[in-house]
């Protein structure tokens, strides 16, 4: 898997993948010099951290789908305050709204955070992850 990250002027920059030939912008907040004309770089981690939980969960319960009627997932990282700005802790809140077993549930959230999801397993951060069932944690 390789992306090509191309310069676009100022600090933004434009990424393509070769597998999926999909392409991101990215460019700096406003505070650092940048335009805040699309997400930053750490901003993606997050993203992709919510992608990728996100999509194993749908995979994990997949015998379950029908009955889920929202699900989401809500990311919260706080940064090191010197360098590298690297993300020390992220706190992931999945919510799901739907007849789903909160058994089911909390194991779907356990293997995708513990197991499956790869962008969490390449993070050196802590982790707090709470489900969410129809407006409870569980």
């Amino acid at each position: 898997m390789k992306v090509n990250a191309k310069w676009q002027g100022d600090i933004s920059f434009e990424s393509t993948a070769d597998v999926s030939g999909h392409t991101v912008k990215m460019d700096a907040r406003k505070e650092a010099g940048g335009s805040g004309s699309a997400p930053s770089p750490m901003e993606m981690v997050l993203h992709g951290v919510a992608g990728c939980m996100g999509i194993d969960m749908c995979v994990i319960m997949r015998h379950h789908m029908d009955k889920v009627e929202n699900l989401e997932l809500e990311l919260d990282g706080t940064r090191a305050e010197i360098e590298p700005k690297r993300f020390t802790d992220v706190v992931i809140t999945v919510s799901v709204d739907g007849d789903v077993p909160a058994k089911i549930l909390n194991r779907t959230v356990r293997l995708s955070h513990e197991k499956y999801c790869s962008a969490v397993n390449s993070l050196n951060a802590d982790f707090t992850v709470k489900a969410v069932l129809n407006g409870e944690e569980i």
